[in-house]
């Protein structure tokens, strides 16, 4: 018991020294991998965090400066795939909020107008499989994009290209109606 609050001790010790020594250069490690200053603060605050909690589990073996060093990579990447998943989220939030709301109101406003659900319905039995099971579900079903796509287990770029061929092709179709 005494060997182990010891070496705790000792690897606290160990961790505050290598801090002194090498954690100007690790922040500037960081800095260099995402060049924002603010970022690079808080990623270096996320490592010495994460490095202290993870403490106990440091293996002698291998050097603290290399281990300090790998935690901040790590965090790094750990930001980036976030920061990825961000952008996806939003890219998609403005495709469906410009190409559906925007390009393509022409085309819903003539559907809504003549409040011929059971027409238009009839009308996407004529088109192929693949371009009416999107379009039922993304109009009829309120369904949004991501949802078709996992349920259909089909690309949600596919899900995109389907609808808006479906709606080409249900286009002239709609405007026979009048």
């Amino acid at each position: 018991m005494m060997d182990l609050q010891l070496n705790q001790n000792t690897k606290q010790q160990q961790f505050e020294e290598c801090i002194e020594e090498h954690g100007n250069a690790l922040f500037h490690y960081i800095y260099s991998l995402v060049k924002h200053k603010q970022l690079a603060e808080d990623l270096y605050q996320d490592v010495l965090m994460a490095a202290f909690i993870a403490l106990p589990s440091f293996q002698e073996q291998t050097k603290m400066k290399n281990w300090l060093f790998k935690i901040g990579i790590n965090k790094c990447r750990d930001h980036w795939r976030k920061q990825k998943a961000q952008q996806r989220y939003w890219e998609e939030k403005a495709y469906m909020n410009d190409d559906y709301s925007l390009v393509n109101t022409i085309l819903e406003d003539e559907i809504i107008q003549k409040d011929t659900n059971k027409e238009v319905k009839e009308t996407l039995e004529d088109l192929p499989e693949i371009y009416k099971e999107p379009l039922l579900l993304f109009y009829y079903h309120n369904q949004t994009l991501v949802e078709i796509s996992r349920s259909s287990n089909i690309p949600l770029s596919t899900v995109k290209t389907r609808i808006r061929r479906g709606k080409e092709r249900l286009k002239p179709l709609v405007a026979g109606m009048q």
